[in-house]
């Protein structure tokens, strides 16, 4: 009896011995289970983090004259995103031109009021590139002018990607070709895009350096 007594004592101490050790390693099996969901949590969010933080760059005006637009006022991208684009236009000094021609052919309210487009908009210096007299001679021709004005205007709003081969019909019925990728864009194989994806409140603005003549 007495060596029964022993054994049986020996095993219930063995026994309390190995308990802790026992808990020990689930304790730690469940832990590193967790640190390695937390890991994989928190890697998750890194990367949603870092893909919204992407998305709005990639919406951005880019190209080399978006750095003269002001930085702030109604002339700045926040500024003419609050405008339709013939008024967002006019707060633009390197457009004062293409403004003025929109108004000497009357189409002011015609673009400020229309829905979800695209304007191609002609710099300073891409009408500059145009002979003076030849140019007189358009800006006093109403209806040549209204031609080549609604030319330069797509009735849908284009992103880039749309830009890299597309064909799109304009407002004057003709056919406009782009190219390009990244932040290179030119139009009908000769106008350059020197800034784009300018947004206004109806349209998205796409600044080239030559002015397109209808084909």
């Amino acid at each position: 009896m007495n060596a029964l007594r022993i054994r049986r004592s020996a095993v219930a101490v063995a026994a309390a011995a190995l308990l802790p050790f026992s808990l020990a390693a689930c304790s730690d099996s469940d832990g590193g289970s967790d640190a390695a969901g937390a890991t994989t949590a928190a890697a998750d969010q890194a990367a949603g983090d870092a893909s919204t933080e992407a998305s709005p760059a990639m919406d951005q005006p880019f190209g080399p004259a978006c750095a003269s637009v002001p930085k702030e006022g109604a002339g700045s991208f926040d500024g003419m995103a609050q405008d339709p684009v013939a008024t967002a236009a006019s707060n633009n000094p390197a457009l004062s031109t293409l403004v003025a021609a929109v108004q000497q052919a009357g189409l002011v309210d015609t673009l400020n009021n229309a829905k979800d487009i695209t304007v191609f908009a002609p710099t300073n210096d891409a009408f500059a590139k145009i002979p003076k007299a030849d140019l007189d001679k358009v800006l006093a021709d109403k209806a040549t002018l209204t031609k080549i004005l609604t030319y330069h205007v797509v009735g849908q709003k284009l992103t880039p990607q749309q830009l890299e081969n597309g064909s799109f019909e304009t407002l004057e019925k003709g056919k406009i070709t782009t190219k390009g990728s990244g932040e290179e864009y030119t139009v009908n194989d000769s106008s350059k895009v020197v800034c784009g994806n300018v947004k206004t409140a109806n349209a998205n603005v796409y600044i080239v350096d030559t002015v397109l003549m209808p084909q």
